[in-house]
């Protein structure tokens, strides 16, 4: 099967009708990067939240998927949330590019000053690249074995003195 190309995905909003597709690829990325325990807040997050994307592929169908949310308990603040791409398609650049359309939007959102995202020791060598700093790190703070660490980035609409 051909893999597709980064620049052939296209970028659209999630519709419940994408549901069973991004269920799909919170599966293929369980035990590596998620925990089968951490099924029910993918689910409610799909439910509830209103700036979550897919990444969709020609003959692909879905192959990646996140999005973002305000902090209610921080102001100006917004958490990435759920960013995954299909397990055999890591290290195409899909990751990449949902990363960064996502940061794009919320870069230019006066609304938002701040980026938080909770991963994984897996994952936040990943987050760092793109200017995320580790703040807080907790032990097996999802599951046995994926320790939570907390990052954090400034976007363009920052106070500088807080940066």
């Amino acid at each position: 099967m051909a893999q597709p190309a980064t620049e052939s995905a296209r970028l659209r909003r999630y519709r419940t009708s994408d549901r069973a597709a991004c269920l799909a690829l919170f599966s293929g990325n369980v035990p590596e990067y998620f925990a089968e325990l951490e099924r029910a807040d993918f689910v409610a997050t799909l439910d509830d939240i209103a700036d979550y994307w897919v990444l969709e592929a020609p003959g692909e169908g879905v192959v990646a998927c996140g999005g973002y949310a305000p902090v209610e308990r921080e102001p100006r603040t917004a958490a990435l949330c759920w960013g995954m791409v299909r397990r055999d398609l890591h290290r195409r650049g899909l990751g990449e590019r949902l990363l960064r359309e996502r940061l794009r939007r919320l870069d230019r959102d006066p609304a938002y000053a701040r980026v938080l995202l909770e991963t994984t020791q897996h994952s936040c060598g990943f987050y760092a690249r793109y200017g995320f700093v580790a703040v807080r790190e907790v032990r097996d703070g999802f599951a046995p074995g994926f320790d939570l660490v907390e990052m954090r980035r400034a976007t363009p609409h920052a106070d500088p003195a807080r940066r």
